[in-house]
Order: structure tokens, then sequence, then C-alpha cells
């Protein structure tokens, strides 16, 4: 049994188990010396006489009358850290040494113990106990009472640990954790033998009294059980709490049932049975985590919802119900993600809306047509990994497993990108492909790219000087594409180029930043302190595409406009609102000969509403009007979406809905924190 494998499989937990890499314990540890294990007592009777003992007797020795005598936990771990320096200095030639410090030490009838402040160092790690026992004959060791240990940034806690280094069985009662995702790997796979003494600081509180939000990722979660079994490199938990609230417990709980994990070289399985998402101790919805595999080629946990409720009228036919399958290894980095979905509304109906006459062009209008059951079944799959130094993600949709509709049915998309350096700036450059892609283009409304390939690079730059926050876009493409005519129905091929640069700015008119950026159990609603006051919005965007034909166009596009944020979304009443405005207006000429991307109004408003209701609840909504006199849709909302959210400091939940392609869904999201 490897026991560095054991160490990886319970999160390193008990670190005194032996990590050598060659597939058995250390016997020179626990086995070739069974009545005088190498173990060393620092105030021991029994320690040994050689040169390296007398020296860390008469350094703890020196240390323990002052050490001990403070009553802070925190003081006595950094004076016994302070010694770790000397010790380890002769640690290369004691490597199967394991130094115990504490108040009260004893070695009777092959029994090793230790009372009181128990402070144990093997191979670079700290594990703080209030006493421990280690029975050399059946060589098992029982840890009591305040167990702590930290493992690079991963921190854990426990009432009582025991372990068996014949059976290669164990128990550890009422733990609790403190998980850094992004850190998990690398920690569970470090070297021991030259693990920095940074490692061994002070334990801090897996509770918080207060957290800095980490925006569009979730990288910390607690984690408490009443009881994990180590069974070799196996170990089980019947009930495992997860949050990733580090000030509470009360807003959301995922709780994963069945819990089991497998160590196996570099990589960890998981796999459960049926777990629940628990809101505020009340709403209880089950989903199924799935298994799982976290290696060290970056996979992170992802504890997202199989489930998938939506609404698309233009595919589908209306409501939809999918669920995500477990993920399959392809071969090396590449996973197929496979979604199947029921289609609620066209079975009810017995009728579909969402495909062309048979026979007609793929850009005819579509009519009624007749349903069998296997229309009443859709896919959505996506491969998605790497392949060398690039970034594959192929996304497929198939609306119906009629063959005779197959070709009407599906949409294809794939890129592989890669970041480059150019221009002394870091870029994207990708290669994409496209089959029937559907894209909404304003007041021309859907159009579809029938086929297309092509290159871009891309740069996206985020910054703030004096408070003023930019946000620049350049993309330069070429490419391939077989689409929509402008003005008529037929379907057209040409080269296209173009060049697209965009600027944009926030300006401070009068902003009133909160200084402090942690929240506390206060903050009920929101992640983050809000940050109140006006600020003056510009936009400047410039394109130029030209086509094989010689067809060429452009525009130049700018706006101002201002945004306001009140209230500190707090109290449970119309505590909090966002409005925003923005005219923009184009000064274009040319013409495309596709309707997918034909510049089209040249005057527009872009709105922004977001309100507090009551308590959790909020209503969200962002539009864009057109205001150009000389379009058929003017005065129009041509682009929109509406929802109605519970917003809570460690979670989001909503239903949203946008008016313009007849599309709409259930939102969750969980916010992270540090």
């Amino acid at each position: 049994m490897n026991l560095r494998i054991l160490i990886k499989a319970i999160f390193f937990v008990f670190v005194l188990i032996d990590l050598s890499p060659s597939g058995k314990a250390d016997e020179n540890s626990f086995t070739k010396r069974e009545a005088s294990p190498q173990i060393s007592f620092l105030k021991s009777k029994n320690s040994s006489d050689s040169s390296f003992i007398k020296k860390t007797q008469k350094i703890a020795l020196k240390k323990t009358n002052d050490i001990y005598k403070r009553e802070n936990l925190r003081n006595i771990l950094r004076s016994a850290i302070n010694d770790i320096p000397l010790l380890l200095a002769n640690f290369t030639k004691q490597k199967n040494e394991l130094d115990i410090q504490s108040e009260i030490q004893s070695d009777e009838n092959n029994i090793l113990s230790a009372k009181g402040n128990v402070i144990v160092s093997y191979k670079g790690n700290i594990l703080k106990a209030d006493s421990l026992v280690y029975d050399k004959s059946n060589k098992i060791l029982i840890a009591k009472g305040n167990i702590s240990i930290r493992i690079g940034e991963q921190i854990f806690e426990m009432d009582s640990f025991e372990y068996d280094f014949i059976s290669k069985k164990g128990n550890l009662f009422q733990v609790k954790g403190l998980i850094k995702t992004d850190n998990l790997i690398n920690d569970l796979f470090l070297n021991f033998d030259n693990t920095d003494t940074n490692y061994l600081a002070i334990l801090e509180e897996i509770k918080k009294d207060r957290v800095l939000n980490t925006p569009n990722r979730v990288e910390n979660w607690i984690l408490s059980t009443d009881k994990i079994e180590v069974d070799g490199n196996k170990w089980k938990i019947e009930k495992v709490i997860f949050t990733n609230d580090l000030l509470e417990l009360k807003q959301v709980k995922l709780e994963i049932n069945s819990f089991e994990a497998i160590s196996k070289k570099e990589e960890l399985k998981f796999k459960s049975s049926l777990n629940y998402l628990t809101l505020e101790e009340k709403v209880t919805i089950p989903f199924w985590f799935g298994d799982k595999t976290l290696n060290k080629s970056g996979d992170k946990f992802n504890f997202e919802n199989r489930w998938n409720l939506g609404f698309d009228n233009v595919d589908r036919d209306g409501y939809f119900l999918g669920r995500k399958l477990n993920p399959i290894n392809l071969f090396n980095d590449l996973v197929l993600e496979v979604e199947p979905q029921f289609l609620v509304q066209r079975s009810i109906k017995g009728y579909t809306k969402s495909f062309v006459k048979t026979g007609d062009s793929i850009t005819g209008n579509k009519v009624k047509r007749d349903t069998s059951f296997i229309d009443y079944f859709s896919l959505n799959s996506k491969i998605k990994g790497k392949i060398n130094n690039w970034d594959l993600e192929i996304d497929n949709q198939l609306y119906s497993f009629d063959s005779k509709k197959f070709s009407d049915a599906l949409r294809l998309k794939a890129n592989l990108t890669k970041e480059i350096t150019f221009l002394n700036s870091k870029w994207d450059k990708s290669f994409y492909g496209v089959y029937r892609d559907r894209v909404w283009n304003g007041s021309i409304g859907e159009a579809e790219i029938y086929k297309g390939y092509g290159f871009k690079l891309e740069k996206q730059n985020t910054w703030e000087i004096n408070e003023t926050i930019k946000n620049e876009t350049i993309t330069i493409g070429l490419g391939q594409f077989e689409g929509e005519a402008l003005n008529s129905k037929n379907l057209v091929n040409s080269l296209k180029s173009n060049l697209f640069y965009s600027l944009e700015h926030k300006f401070p008119i009068s902003v009133f930043d909160a200084s402090n950026k942690f929240v506390d159990s206060s903050f009920i609603y929101i992640a983050e302190p809000i940050k109140k006051g006006m600020r003056l919005n510009t936009k400047v965007e410039l394109l130029y595409s030209l086509y094989e034909s010689g067809n060429h166009q452009e525009y130049l596009g700018f706006g101002a406009g201002p945004e306001l944020i009140v209230g500190n979304f707090k109290n449970k009443y119309f505590d909090y609102t966002k409005i925003s405005l923005l005219p923009f207006y184009k000064i274009k000429s040319g013409e495309s000969i596709f309707k997918f991307d034909q510049t089209s109004e040249k005057f527009t408003l872009e709105l922004v509403f977001d309100q507090q209701l009551f308590g959790p609840i909020i209503l969200k909504s962002n539009a864009t009007l057109n205001l150009d006199s000389d379009s058929k849709e003017y005065g129009d909302f041509i682009n929109s979406k509406i929802s109605l959210n519970w917003k809570k400091r460690s979670y989001e939940f909503g239903i949203f809905y946008q008016p313009h392609n007849e599309a709409g869904g259930i939102a969750f999201t969980l916010f992270g924190f540090k």
C-alpha cells in the first residue's frame, strides 16, 4: 500500500504516515526496529543520547519553562517553530526521526504517550493535539483533542484520530476543513522532504469573521463531517457538508452523500449518490455530483447543477428539460460532456414550428410540421480540452433525432485557441469553424451563418487609473463564410476580413467607494460592498470589414451617458437602485453582402435598471432601444433581458426571459470568498 497515496486521498489530514514513493510504508520508521522505533521525545528519559538528540533536548528544555507558561497557543506554536531550523540542520541525516514535544511524556510497556500541547514533527510536517499514544507492538497510533494540521494552503481540524499501520485502516472523527481548490493538487503532491518551514505557520481559524469576495470563481470551501473511514487508498464518508460561505453555514450547503474517494497515482477519483443543495436551511434541491477526477492538469472542483430547465421558442418550440451526464474522458486531456433534453412543450403540442418545409432552403420560412416520438428529444454535447498548448472546444446542438430533419436540426461550433505574445501584449489566437450559427443582429433580426471558418486575433485588456476603469478590445479576423444574403433569402459565399476596436471608460463623478472591501455577517444580500455614486460611462467603437467582391462597410461609433448607483443593499426595502443610460451613435458607410453582420441602427439607447424590491428579491433588466428614425423598428427594443432574482451573499437564483429571441431559463450562481 502506498502511504503517499493514502495521504493524498484523505487530503493529508494525517501527515505522520510515511510518504515514501516506494509503494510500501517506510519500514525504517515502524518495522525494522520494533523494540525501539526511531521516535524522539524532547523530554523523555528514554531518548537516544546521540549528539543530535542531546542538542534537541537542550533546546527543548531551555524553552519549555517560558513557552508553556503562556496561555496563547499561537505563541506556543511560534516558539516551537523557531526551534525547527536547528532540528532541520541534521534532518537529512535523521529522515526517519519523529520528534514529539509535549508537557508530559512517557514510554512504558512499549507504549509511547505524550500529553499537553503535543506538537509532532515528521519530515517537515506539523501535527498539533492535546494527547497522543503510539502502540509500538501493534503499530497503532491514536491522537485526541483539538487536532489541527496545515498542509500547504489546506487546513484541517478534528477531535480524534486513530490509524493502524498494519491493516492500513483508520478513522477520523468530527472533521472540519478549509479546502482551497486552486492549490489543492499542488499541496497534495508536495515533496515533503523539502517542505518550506513557511508551511509550519500557526493554523488560522476555519470560520472567518470577515471575508473578501473572489469575483467569477469559487476557490475556498468549508467542509465538515462526523466521521471519515480510511481503508488503504480509499476513504469513505457517509455524509459531508460543503459550503462556499466562509462566514456561516445557513445560506447555502452542499450535502454530499455516500461520498467515496480513491487515490491512484497523481489523481483523485470521487463518486457519490443522491446529493442535496440546501438554501437557508429551508429549501432542498436534489442533484447528482456524479463521478469526478481531480488531477494535476488543472482540473478543479465544480459543483454545478446538472439539471437544466429552459425556454427556446426558435429551435425547441418552447419549454425543455435537460440533464447533464457524467463527463466522458476521450483521451489525453479531451473530455466529452453530454446533455440529453426532453422538449416538453413540443411533446404537448404534437407539432413543431422550428423547421422549414421539406426540400426548402435552410433560409426559408419555418412552417408547422407534424412530429413523432423522436422529435421530442434533443441533445447538447461539448468536447473540450487541450491539444498541446491549444484549448479546444466543439459545441454541438441537435434539436431532433429524426434523420430526415438532421441537416436542419444540427448546429455546430468549433474553436481552437492559444495565448500568444504579439506586439509586446498578450493576445488570443484562434481558428474557428461553424455550421448553422444563429446570430441576432439588432433590428435586422435573426440571421444565420450556414457555414464558415477562419482565423482571429483578439486582445482584451482592463485596467484602472485614478479610479477610472478602462476596457479595451482589439480584434483582427479573416474568414470564409456562406450565409443568408442581405436583401434576399439566397445563400452567398465570400471571403471576409475585418478590424474592430473598442474602448470603454467609467469616469467617477461622485463616487463613494467603500474603503473596506471586506464583508461580514451583516452583509446578508451582497458578496461585496456596493460602490455607490455617479459615473460617466463612455464608449468608442471602430469597425472596418472588406469582402471578396470589393464590398466594404465601416462605422465610427461613440456614446456617453450617466450611471447612478444608490443604496447599501442591507435594509429590507428599496435599499439598492442602479440606473444606466448610454446613447450610442454610429457614423456608417458601405454595405455588407451578408445579413448576419450588416451594421444596423445608427442611433440606439442602452438602458440598465436594477431595483431591490424586498429583502433578497431584486428585479434586473437591460435593453437596447432603437432610436434610428430611418429604421422600420424605430422605437422598439431590439435587445432585451429581464430577470427576477433571489440574491444572497453566497448565492443568487433567478428566472430570466429574453423577448427579442424568445429564450429564457433559470440561472444559479455561487459566489466565492477568501
